[in-house]
């Protein structure tokens, strides 16, 4: 069977020839005779496999040394709870609300103090992302919370905002790796893997230094405090090994394909051919504000619930899988990945003119 163009938001697409060399090496990596499924993390194997991949990240992004990666378990949502647990020592926090995980998170985080929503962007279906060059920036918060890119509405943040001193914390999950960022910005940045990076499983934690210590909140579990697994080089416990190992292989590809600032060209050259469509077309339109749409993820509608099922029906016997919109939205969304080739995206466009005229 002939591989699909998967616009899934999540898990998603990934490259082809990490895939290959995962396949290749499944049952023997590299003369161990065995797969790194197997694979003791306390080995030297598997410590040249973490070690390399965090060596691999720091590079692409250029994350100073006093910031420290962690690869975490638990996916984005159990961050919700880790970061209030960890930050929160004036039980005082500000959130961003922009979509429905920014919203999650802010609900957590009351679990364990003032949770104040600074901006909004709920009045219009998170459709657009609120001006922050001059927010009312709570006194006592012990950080800014946001989304950077909001997977189901299609939103990205094209400037972070004015957190008036205060430490910046970002959910950059879907955005992972899209483009270049520079690190310094925030007190902690990070995100689930399963959308740009590897497989379900792997949350990767990138945290300033001096945010990790031992004043956390009365009763946060060992497992939640950020200086255990900092202490630990992310191996305090078995940690989400072959993930881990996939998400290796990524960064060396998207070293290999020239680093961050090639793949932002690269998804900007799809993003437009996407949205000039969508701009255009008779048929269909997008559902965000112009100048915060997302590079990764886009959403759009036919105004017809019937013609928009009937659509990722035909889409999905054409080889365009995973086209459904979320519930919240309605329509179709394509998350159009690091991973997704320029010939995808050409194919889905190729697509819709044809069910256009077909359908006017």
């Amino acid at each position: 069977m002939s591989r699909v163009y998967n616009f899934s938001a999540g898990p998603a697409v990934l490259p082809e020839e990490v895939l290959q060399e995962a396949a290749d090496e499944m049952l023997d990596y590299r003369g161990t005779g065995m797969s790194v499924m197997e694979m003791s993390h306390r080995s030297k194997a598997y410590d040249e496999i973490i070690t390399g991949a965090e060596a691999d990240l720091r590079e692409l992004m250029g994350i100073p040394d006093n910031y420290k990666v962690l690869f975490l378990q638990g996916g984005a949502s159990q961050q919700f709870a880790m970061i209030p647990m960890n930050l929160m020592k004036n039980r005082s926090a500000d959130y961003i609300i922009t979509g429905q995980w920014a919203k999650k998170a802010a609900q957590e985080a009351e679990k364990y103090g003032k949770v104040n929503r600074i901006a909004s962007s709920e009045d219009q279906t998170y459709s657009y992302i609120p001006d922050c060059s001059d927010l009312p920036v709570s006194e006592d918060a012990d950080y800014v919370y946001i989304c950077e890119n909001n997977t189901i509405y299609g939103t990205k943040y094209q400037e972070l905002p004015n957190t008036k001193g205060k430490i910046l914390v970002s959910d950059i999950s879907s955005c992972f790796l899209s483009e270049p960022i520079d690190v310094t910005k925030y007190g902690i940045v990070y995100g689930g893997v399963q959308k740009n990076i590897g497989p379900a499983g792997v949350v990767i934690v990138i945290i300033r230094e001096d945010l990790i210590t031992e004043d956390v909140l009365s009763g946060t579990p060992t497992m939640l405090t950020y200086k255990t697994h900092a202490d630990a080089k992310s191996l305090y416990n078995t940690p989400p090994a072959y993930g881990i190992y996939i998400c290796g292989k990524v960064f060396k590809w998207l070293k290999k394909m020239g680093g961050l600032e090639v793949m932002k060209e690269r998804n900007e050259k799809k993003a437009k051919l996407l949205y000039d469509f969508l701009d255009q077309s008779r048929l269909f339109k997008g559902t965000v504000v112009p100048k915060d749409r997302s590079l990764m993820n886009v959403p759009f509608v036919t105004g017809d619930a019937d013609l928009d099922a009937r659509f990722v029906k035909e889409a999905k016997a054409a080889g365009l899988e995973n086209l459904k919109g979320h519930r919240s939205v309605g329509g179709m969304r394509a998350s159009i990945y690091n991973a997704m080739p320029y010939e995808g995206v050409e194919a889905l466009v190729a697509f819709m003119k044809k069910f256009e005229e077909e359908n006017l």
